[in-house]
């Protein structure tokens, strides 16, 4: 009899064996030269990355450098929505850094996971449904994963996720799946009326981080959705389905994601030893 309920996920096809490169692509860069003491550096240009990134991913097209102004207080954002989903891609990935630890150090935030998920959508929408559960209405966002649940189904099943997320995992169940599975979920339920995108890639870099995947918070997965939106939305889609082949699917999607996030990171990482990024 499996002991945690992601236990036997590990047994679809392919999956243990992503699960695992997806630990040595993060377990190597975490070793890299330059986040041994410019680790801060690197993890608020990752941040920076992510929000642009995701951005992307939900269809606002705008240059990287605006992003980074606008997360450092440079500039204001642009009128209009495109700036209001702008300010909420940066104010969600600041949300999260706020809740990283040093590396090597404790992961202290003890915020229970409705809290926290109030609070990330809180920051992607600000506005008078921040952080409410949808009734019955449907989401207005990611339509292209078929019917939502809503009403008493949906507030069970998001009850039964952030159970789930405020559990204890078996040393023997990696991270990184409970990282996947809260991620498929929150496409699949999307709880919230909008910004659900923006809520599930953020509580997945918090994940990664509070669950030691990727500790120094510079994994930055984004920028494969952003590279190929169709093929996220896809994948996403194949897990909602329910079925072995769909949630296997979505895992090895998943761990893939975080490979490529790694060599993102990589990337920071080299810029940040080079100099070609500003503290």
């Amino acid at each position: 009899m499996p002991t945690h309920p992601l236990e036997p996920l590990l047994a679809l096809d392919g999956v243990a064996a992503a699960v695992d490169e997806a630990r040595q692509a993060c377990e190597t860069l975490r070793w890299h030269r330059a986040l041994r003491r410019q680790w801060g550096v690197a993890r608020i240009e990752a941040g920076v990355r992510a929000a642009w990134a995701g951005a992307e991913v939900d269809g606002l097209r705008v240059p990287l450098d605006l992003v980074r102004d606008v997360a450092r207080g440079a500039v204001a954002p642009p009128a209009g929505p495109d700036g209001d989903a702008l300010a909420g891609a940066v104010r969600v990935q600041a949300a999260v850094e706020q809740r990283m630890a040093a590396p090597g150090a404790p992961h202290a935030d003890r915020t229970p996971a409705g809290q926290l998920l109030a609070h990330l959508h809180a920051a992607v929408v600000a506005d008078d449904a921040a952080g409410r559960l949808r009734a019955e209405e449907p989401p207005a966002d990611l339509r292209g994963l078929g019917a939502a649940p809503t009403g008493p189904e949906l507030a069970g099943r998001v009850a039964a996720l952030t159970e789930l997320m405020g559990g204890r995992l078996p040393a023997h169940v990696p991270a990184l799946l409970l990282v996947a599975v809260v991620h498929g979920e929150l496409v699949t339920l999307r709880p919230f009326t909008r910004g659900n995108g923006a809520v599930a890639r953020a509580m997945t870099r918090h994940l990664l981080t509070a669950g030691g995947v990727d500790p120094v918070g510079v994994v930055v997965p984004e920028v494969r959705w952003a590279a190929e939106p169709t093929v996220y939305l896809s994948a996403a889609a194949r897990y909602a389905t329910g079925t072995p082949e769909g949630v296997g699917h979505w895992l090895r999607y998943c761990a893939a994601s975080v490979v490529s996030g790694a060599a993102e990171g990589t990337t920071v990482a080299d810029a940040v030893l080079a100099g070609r990024l500003g503290a």
